[in-house]
């Protein structure tokens, strides 16, 4: 190639450099473009592709029009070269195409390439790159996981609340990007699904996807070795509400990384929505600097475990779904000892439920407690708050709402102390802790109640007893 026409290309660049408003729009399309030939006052550029071409021409035309006159003059004019391979991997067809009429010859007009978002498995793909219409894309969205069937508790209302705020304006709150973590199991997945869900009934025109961090790793790995990463950068950059799922699995994949920070930059310029869930918090996020600093933008929220009336609301709502009764003994029972993730506890209804049918057995608190024995005591459990509380109101026939309350009734203030003292004696748990959970007290008030029930043991013997009987009740679990 002239070395003429490599250098006025050069200096073209330099001023379309300084006129962008962002790096990663001046490589993502002018970095590709390759000067092929100034012959009679005719630029032609070598582009990867037709959509390539539609893109220059509906957005960055004036800036190139503009840029080579200043570099070369007012007579010049430009024509693209497009290089697209045929299916039949014959030599590349080329097409001229002038700037002046911004159309195509519908002969050897290159097809749209299939993306694949599904990692490789055998399945229709499940949207096709787009050509110069923009096409419906299904959203991969789970309608199971709505915010109907999510049950709301203090471990996730934060997150509700957000998601209800971005599905009636996305990309517009402040939310953006909303970044969930999470231990596993702990509804990450269905919360994210939600938005979406709500989102594509507010804004039925609106470009929703769903997608896995390994799906979006498999496709850009799939698009980099066809040559097509532009396709790919184009095609995320049409998505309004853009979901990825766990993407700790980025970290240690620097390429993917990098095209990953391009697209957020591209979607968040425009107001579009980003939502990302993690298994750790941004801070702790192994990726690079620059994309965890993006991550922190908006707004980073913890699913917690659910308590106790949460998971009872998440067991009954979980019936319903299935069709099945349980008597209410029995949901508690699982409620108070299933308290490790919503999977775990999934399961043990499942297998619960199973027991009952295929061996036409009665659901009980008996079969219950087997199948506690059985699938959830393989692992230890610890002994919670929640439980220490549920087993002392029990022993005491008090109802366990009422240690939460203001209530100074000696039997009531009794409990709770004891609810207390077990408390700082059995788990690991901090004063200040078991002080909100136990009605909302300061430390003080635990360390009270501690010294109180110590006393009240080395005086009373029948006290001391019945603290016996409930600690080994506690043991139990």
């Amino acid at each position: 190639m002239d070395k003429d026409i490599k250098q006025i290309w050069q200096n073209c660049l330099k001023i379309i450099k300084d006129n962008l408003a962002h790096e990663h729009l001046y490589k993502t399309w002018f970095i590709p473009i390759k000067p092929f030939s100034l012959e009679k006052n005719i630029l032609t550029l070598q582009v990867p592709s037709h959509f390539f071409y539609e893109y220059l021409e509906e957005h960055y035309l004036d800036l190139i029009t503009k840029t080579i006159k200043r570099v070369i003059g007012n007579q010049v004019m430009l024509q693209y070269t497009i290089l697209v391979d045929t299916s039949d991997k014959e030599k590349p067809i080329t097409t001229l195409l002038s700037s002046t009429t911004s159309k195509i010859t519908k002969e050897n007009k290159p097809k749209p390439a299939p993306l694949n978002i599904n990692n490789g498995v055998n399945s229709v793909n499940p949207f096709i790159m787009p050509g110069i219409k923009k096409i419906t894309i299904p959203s991969n969205l789970n309608e199971n996981y709505s915010f109907d069937t999510f049950v709301e508790g203090e471990c996730n209302r934060l997150v509700r609340s957000a998601g209800y705020a971005i599905a009636k304006n996305p990309g517009k709150t402040s939310f953006n990007p909303l970044f969930i973590y999470s231990s596993v199991g702990l509804g990450k997945t269905h919360i994210a699904n939600a938005i979406g869900l709500e989102t594509k009934k507010n804004f039925p025109n609106s470009t929703v996807l769903y997608i896995t961090a390994e799906q979006f790793m498999q496709q850009f790995t799939d698009a980099s070795l066809r040559n097509e990463r532009n396709q790919f950068l184009l095609f995320y950059q049409m998505i309004d509400v853009l979901i990825i799922d766990d993407i700790q699995f980025f970290i240690g994949k620097k390429g993917t990384e990098e095209v990953f920070f391009n697209i957020f930059n591209n979607l968040h310029n425009n107001r579009k929505q980003i939502i990302v869930t993690s298994d750790c918090s941004p801070a702790d996020l192994k990726l690079t600097d620059r994309v965890v600093s993006r991550l922190k933008w908006g707004l980073n929220a913890e699913l917690g475990i659910p308590d106790v009336k949460t998971r009872i609301a998440i067991i009954r709502q979980m019936l319903k779904q299935d069709g099945v009764s349980m008597p209410e003994d029995v949901i508690e029972y699982l409620a108070y000892h299933v308290n490790t993730n919503l999977r775990d506890l999934r399961g043990t209804l499942i297998s619960l439920i199973a027991q009952s049918s295929l061996n036409h057995k009665e659901i009980t608190l008996e079969l219950a407690r087997q199948i506690i024995d059985s699938i959830v005591k393989s692992v230890k459990q610890e002994i919670t708050i929640e439980y220490i509380q549920k087993v002392v109101c029990d022993y005491l026939h008090i109802d366990v709402d009422k240690i939460f309350t203001s209530s100074r009734k000696s039997e009531v203030a009794q409990a709770r102390q004891i609810a207390m003292y077990f408390s700082r004696k059995l788990t690991k748990n901090s004063l200040a802790t078991i002080g909100v959970k136990c009605g909302n007290k300061d430390h003080s008030t635990v360390l009270h109640a501690c010294k109180q029930v110590d006393n009240h043991c080395s005086t009373d013997k029948k006290f001391k007893l019945s603290l016996e009987d409930i600690e080994k009740q506690l043991h139990k679990i």
